[in-house]
């Protein structure tokens, strides 16, 4: 097969032509700063004013709850400084996850540095978090519950709708980190008691460096970017137009497509789950069965290192990624797949695939023999490998 086969649409997805289009005629065409006062920056502001119609719609919010930001970590970062900061009378303690993204968990790591106090719950083996702990977790000083949606490595599906109602139970405002689930799965804002959700358009097929943070009406959330009267004076800085622009026309793409989509890719996903877990010894499928997202497929191979395994499928045009952090310069596996008990040996030798509905079974079975004939070849030179099957001899 000579072509790419792109199977890590968790990292990033192909803008849609109809994105695109949409954004074109705010580079060339549309080009006026919104924030000017003249006739010729109408159409930017009422551009962005249909993009945050759009949005706030898909999630039961109201247009003047939508901040855009440059993106999921942006955002993530507004959220918890801002209300840490907002609410440190009241307290400063702050719940999350082990398994959130780095754009939370980084953030608590530097609050902490000042003087803020951060539980980070655990969660089962299957990626879950353990509501019980969450509970024995709260404090009368706890200001902020944090806890992803679904995960980005493993694509577990968090169970949002109980974390909100205990925290709306205990007057604690809960933020979701919600970049691979937005577009993916149906959100409502009050029906989840969500006071503040993030996300990211080159999740659901728009433009990079655009995201938006939902802040719900009431909160005394602090502005995150000083230095204009945009976004309500909570967000400085010119508003990227075409991105804003791309946003809104990537999301009601998303919410038109999303049943029929989350059909295919299921499909997809369960097939080469099948596929791989049949037919190669030693693989453990991480995360959910089913409480997963539907194009996310998560393996640990024994016995093998996951970058090997990622650099050699790349040799055959197959796009993945690795759980292991190796590539970032860290010779540590995913703080994921140790939360959720796995060994290091186990957790170096990871791949994650995430598909989208542009791809098909043909691709599936080829991607499945490639996996196999790598991971032989690889445990073939692995003395780790080798001593596992005579002790299995003996």
């Amino acid at each position: 097969m000579n072509q790419t086969i792109y199977l890590d649409n968790a990292a990033t997805t192909r803008t849609k032509p109809q994105v695109v289009e949409a954004m074109l005629p705010y580079f060339t065409e549309h080009y006026g700063n919104p924030s000017s006062v003249y006739e010729f920056s109408a159409p930017c502001k009422q551009a962005i004013a249909g993009a945050r119609e759009i949005i706030a719609k898909s999630l039961g919010a109201k247009p003047n709850e939508i901040y855009f930001t440059a993106g999921g970590t942006e955002s993530d970062n507004w959220a918890i400084k801002a209300t840490a900061e907002a609410y440190e009378s009241k307290g400063k303690h702050i719940i999350t996850s082990k398994i959130e993204h780095h754009g939370v968990i980084h953030t608590c790591e530097y609050l902490e540095k000042r003087g803020f106090e951060v539980t980070y719950v655990d969660v089962d083996e299957n990626g879950i978090i353990k509501l019980d702990e969450l509970k024995k977790a709260i404090r009368p000083d706890t200001i902020l519950i944090s806890v992803m949606f679904a995960n980005n490595e493993i694509g577990t599906i968090e169970p949002i709708k109980e974390i909100g109602a205990i925290a709306r139970e205990h007057g604690i405002l809960f933020h979701t980190d919600a970049v691979q689930a937005y577009g993916h799965i149906p959100i409502h804002v009050d029906e989840y008691n969500i006071d503040m959700l993030s996300s990211s358009a080159h999740k659901i097929n728009g433009p990079k460096g655009i995201g938006f943070l939902y802040i719900r009406t009431g909160l005394k959330t602090r502005s995150f970017v000083h230095g204009g009267a945009q976004e309500r004076k909570r967000r400085g800085g010119t508003e990227n137009v075409p991105g804003i622009v791309g946003y809104g026309r990537a999301a009601e793409i998303a919410m038109d497509s999303m049943e029929e989509r989350d059909k295919k890719e299921r499909e997809l996903r369960d097939y080469l789950i099948e596929r791989v877990t049949a037919e190669v010894p030693y693989v453990r499928l991480n995360g959910h069965r089913t409480k997963r997202l539907s194009n996310n497929a998560n393996f640990a191979f024994q016995f093998i290192e996951g970058e090997s395994l990622l650099i050699m499928l790349d040799g055959s045009g197959i796009c993945g990624s690795s759980g292991s952090a190796c590539t970032s310069g860290s010779l540590d596996p995913s703080h994921v797949l140790l939360a959720i008990g796995l060994p290091h040996e186990i957790a170096h030798g990871s791949l994650r695939l995430t598909v989208s509905e542009e791809n098909t079974r043909e691709e599936m079975d080829f991607v499945v023999e490639r996996i196999k004939e790598i991971v032989k070849r690889l445990r073939d030179m692995s003395p780790l490998y080798e001593d596992f099957v005579k002790n299995q001899k003996q």
